[in-house]
């Protein structure tokens, strides 16, 4: 068995927790501590999990939430099922090469 590794991004929990309810209420307060983003922007990062992010970006969220990383992101990890392959070594088989026969014989 091997693992997936993911992860959970709780930051629009966090804002309701602290009464911020609209993404564009974090664009000026990101802004004072230096990070400026568009409201799109900030809308992509509190309605889905963002694949890339800056450690001043967290910072800030961290500072503006009185969070820590811990509470914005969680680790997930499942158990994934290996396929078997028969040849027992958890890899798989070459690919056969395929032959193309014309009906004409050719």
């Amino acid at each position: 068995m091997t693992r997936t590794m993911g992860y959970r991004w709780h930051l629009r929990a966090r804002m309701a927790e602290r009464g911020l309810f609209q993404t564009s209420d974090l664009v000026p307060l990101l802004a004072e501590r230096g990070i400026h983003l568009s409201r799109e922007q900030v809308y992509r990062m509190v309605t889905q999990p963002p694949q890339r992010l800056s450690m001043d970006t967290l910072a800030a969220l961290c500072d503006i939430l009185d969070a820590t990383p811990n509470d914005l992101i969680e680790i997930t990890t499942e158990p994934t099922q290996v396929r078997k392959t028969g040849t027992g070594t958890g890899t798989a088989a070459k690919p056969r090469r395929t032959t193309i026969r014309r009906p004409d014989g050719l």
